[in-house]
């Protein structure tokens, strides 16, 4: 991980006396003079002394929680970037928000939380941060949604800040294969089609997560957090070692003593998130073959960075970015084996070098991304990471589809192996629950095209993740052969000819509600079409005698989610027009 270079910038002592940066810039106002003796000792009876209270706060916003592997590790973490931030001579406070898995919530009606949960781990981070006035924050995630959800945060804070990843979990080791959790829902499906035993499929299930840690390969937990270090809110060299690796706790020492560091200089998220670095994330994306969730993560960290992004700038940027990474779901490697390689650096570094990417772009440390892309240390021998000029694809994975179906847009991942078209009748599904059944029940055959509708953002409400019903495709052997679009979204794990975040949504009266059973579909890959073979005439006939259903949420927080969300097109994040 980047340490400082020397560049203190206007810093100030712990008691913000000597330079014309007060360290102490927000906590002064809620801890010092007379009046605020009610606050102090408040802080006091929680152990807090004199001393402590007249040092910068450092607010540690953890995820930490006990429903996943993921964030498991994080108490653990936390402990060493406080040892950090007191020997750097600040105050650690460390509060907790939520999360929320996908992988343990998959294919029940508790997959509509997650995304959700991004939007509130943002409000509360901003809500604890602006509240409790602490100088400096550094964000502990790991699982799909808090890493986005803590960069959300804290640009609306917009105080020295950056996001810290608590690392990928190992892979298993299943009959002398690396496996992850992708694997075990492909091999629910393998068990619902007669071609793996249940027993097989426990042996499976035991041996797959060993232990702490974020989803194994370029999911969308690892794939943020790669994004976090090329966008420049994550110390270069911090994400890669995995959560149990010793080296972690190395990470977290130095993390809390950078974060003094970005406190003397005053560099703020705001002050790091430019267009360019926006660039510079969706590139690491499509070099890495990651998740098609980055999409709505980078829209919405726009937004509250108020960058100019679109969806249609992931289909640009791809299209120039060639795919070197050769990680699961479509490349052979876990992210561990990427750290064993040379690390998220070691993909920098070979786009830094092709001139990919804008290495001038500034980083945590104070060094630019192509100084630090520079400490690469390559592992002799390693196929994980290839050259530019000898890439596993031309062109990167993310590509973005338009048509008569999704005029504002929807996501594809192509790994470069898959057919490129596709036509078929349409297999229709009001939800994902009753489409995974079809399939379990192997109601689908070679050549469909399921359409899953009601299922994004506003209608779900919470846009699932379809990794159940895309993992029992692969599963049962049909992912070469059938093809997925829905209004809904995809897990980071999932692969093959699967078109997510069409938009318009069904529920706001999106065309792909008029699409009716058997109706034909066209997927053009190579000109970033998606359509149904209707005429215009024909679909405005139907949307015209189309009624919204009835909101499957009234009350509680996916109804407020619901009548407050946007689009997929532009990040699903909720917002109140003033």
């Amino acid at each position: 991980m980047g340490g400082g270079n020397g560049h203190q910038g206007n810093g100030a002592d712990g008691n913000g006396a000597s330079n014309s940066f007060d360290t102490r810039h927000m906590s002064r106002r809620i801890l010092d003079g007379p009046e605020r003796a009610g606050a102090r000792a408040m802080l006091k009876g929680t152990g807090y002394t004199d001393e402590d209270l007249k040092k910068p706060i450092i607010g540690i916003a953890n995820t930490w929680i006990e429903t996943m592997p993921c964030n498991l590790n994080l108490r653990r973490l936390a402990k060493h970037v406080k040892e950090g931030i007191r020997a750097a001579g600040g105050t650690p406070m460390e509060f907790n928000t939520i999360a929320v898995s996908d992988g343990v919530t998959m294919g029940t009606e508790g997959m509509k939380g997650p995304l959700v949960s991004r939007e509130i781990i943002a409000d509360s981070v901003e809500l604890v941060a602006r509240s409790h006035m602490f100088d400096a924050v550094i964000g502990l995630g790991a699982c799909d949604k808090t890493l986005p959800g803590l960069a959300m945060g804290l640009v609306r804070v917009n105080v020295p800040s950056f996001v810290l990843y608590g690392g990928t979990i190992l892979p298993g080791n299943y009959n002398g294969h690396e496996v992850t959790i992708r694997s075990v829902y492909e091999a629910i499906g393998a068990f619902e089609a007669g071609k793996m035993t249940e027993a097989e499929l426990k042996a499976l299930e035991d041996v797959a997560c060993p232990g702490a840690g974020a989803c194994g390969g370029q999911y969308t937990a690892n794939t943020m957090a790669m994004v976090m270090e090329f966008i420049g809110l994550s110390p270069m060299g911090s994400a890669s070692p995995p959560a149990v690796d010793p080296r972690k706790d190395e990470v977290g020492r130095r993390a809390g003593e950078l974060i003094m560091d970005l406190l003397r200089r005053n560099v703020r998220p705001r002050d790091i998130l430019t267009r360019e670095a926006f660039e510079n994330a969706i590139a690491g994306v499509a070099a890495s073959g990651g998740s098609t969730n980055s999409v709505l993560h980078l829209l919405a960290l726009a937004r509250e960075a108020e960058v100019e992004l679109t969806i249609d700038d992931f289909d640009v940027i791809s299209r120039r970015t060639p795919l070197i990474a050769d990680l699961m779901p479509g490349g052979q490697y876990a992210a561990a084996d990427l750290d064993q390689a040379g690390g998220i650096q070691l993909v920098a570094q070979r786009l830094v070098s092709a001139g990919l990417l804008d290495a001038a772009r500034p980083t945590p440390s104070g060094r630019t991304l192509g100084e630090e892309a520079a400490t690469a240390v390559e592992t002799p021998g390693q196929d994980v990471v290839h050259t530019v000029d000898n890439p596993l694809k031309t062109s990167g994975g993310l590509v973005i589809l338009k048509g008569n179906i999704s005029p504002e847009g929807a996501v594809i991942k192509i790994f470069g192996y898959e057919r490129l078209h596709h036509r078929g009748p349409a297999r229709v599904f009001d939800s994902e629950h009753t489409a995974l059944t079809a399939v379990y029940d192997r109601q689908i055959q070679e050549g469909d095209v399921i359409v899953i509708r009601y299922e994004g953002p506003k209608g779900g409400p919470g846009m699932q993740e379809m990794l159940g019903v895309t993992a029992a495709l692969v599963g049962q052997g049909l992912s070469g052969s059938v093809a997925l679009v829905t209004d809904g979204r995809f897990s980071g794990a999932t692969k093959g000819l699967m078109v997510g975040h069409v938009s318009p949504e069904a529920m706001v009266g999106g065309p792909i509600c008029a699409v009716r059973e058997g109706d034909t579909i066209v997927l053009d890959i190579e000109n970033r079409r998606v359509d149904v073979e209707l005429s215009d005439d024909e679909i405005r006939s139907r949307l015209a005698e189309w009624k919204q259903p009835e909101p499957r949420y009234k009350t509680g927080v996916l109804a407020k989610y619901a009548a407050l969300v946007s689009s997929a097109s532009e990040g699903a994040v909720t917002r109140v027009d003033l």
